[in-house]
């Protein structure tokens, strides 16, 4: 009985995300889809995405955000931002921990959800991973993103990974960008996120949310055959933090 009980809770509490997700979207969407027709106005998209439906859904979750700065990002710079995927709520977290504006790269699939997939594949830049012309016109896409003074955000396990792994492998994407286009690669750290809401119905409930934001990599000096090293060298890093916990840290 109680098992039923705490299940239906969960699931509930699902539904309300979901809910959280769409009711700005639909309430703000004249000035959203005017925000989408040029890619001049996409600061003033952002700054709506982060400080309005970000927060929306966070604190509407009561998942509340504690960002740890070891590094502060300088306004008006632009940096390749990176960090452990586990949740749904890693975009909204992304949103919060960066005050510069950035383009998530993302999977073409999440063109398929209803509301937000209208507006994902307007600011955002697809790729399908399975389409070698389509990963390498990433980089086309995200040199004229950078050259508008944007920064990009790629999550390196390319997915969720199975609730029993820590970190999953990294692909080499956001790594090759970084030594390419010369950008700062900053990694972050989503501690609690797996536990608050994960993919499955199973442990969803609010609670804070512990994100670290670590020294950033200078790739200034780096070149592109450094890329698989490079890659290798911070996911060791990233999944020796999430070890310790943050705590310790």
């Amino acid at each position: 009985m109680l098992k039923g009980i705490l299940w239906v809770g969960q699931l509930l509490y699902r539904v309300w995300f979901y809910i959280l997700v769409a009711i700005p979207i639909l309430l703000f969407s004249p000035i959203l889809v005017i925000l989408t027709l040029s890619e001049k106005t996409y600061p003033q998209f952002f700054w709506m995405a982060r400080n309005i439906w970000a927060n929306l859904i966070l604190y509407g979750m009561g998942c509340i955000p504690r960002i740890r700065y070891h590094e502060k990002l300088i306004p008006g710079k632009s940096y390749m931002l990176i960090a452990n995927h586990t949740s749904m709520l890693d975009i909204m977290l992304m949103l919060r921990a960066s005050r510069n504006p950035f383009v998530f790269v993302g999977k073409k699939e999440l063109v398929r959800i209803p509301i937000f997939g209208f507006f994902y594949k307007r600011v955002c830049i697809m790729v399908d991973r399975d389409n070698s012309k389509s990963r390498m016109g990433v980089y086309w896409r995200a040199q004229r993103r950078l050259d508008q003074g944007l920064s990009i955000c790629i999550f390196p396990e390319g997915g969720v990974p199975p609730e029993e792994v820590i970190l999953d492998q990294f692909k080499d994407g956001a790594f090759k960008m970084g030594i390419s286009h010369k950008i700062p690669i900053v990694p972050m750290i989503f501690f609690d996120v797996k536990e608050r809401f994960p993919f499955t119905i199973k442990g969803s409930g609010p609670g804070i949310l512990r994100v670290h934001v670590y020294p950033f990599i200078n790739t200034e000096t780096l070149r592109e055959n450094q890329a698989i090293p490079l890659r290798d060298s911070t996911r060791d890093f990233m999944l020796r933090k999430l070890q310790e916990g943050p705590v310790q840290q």
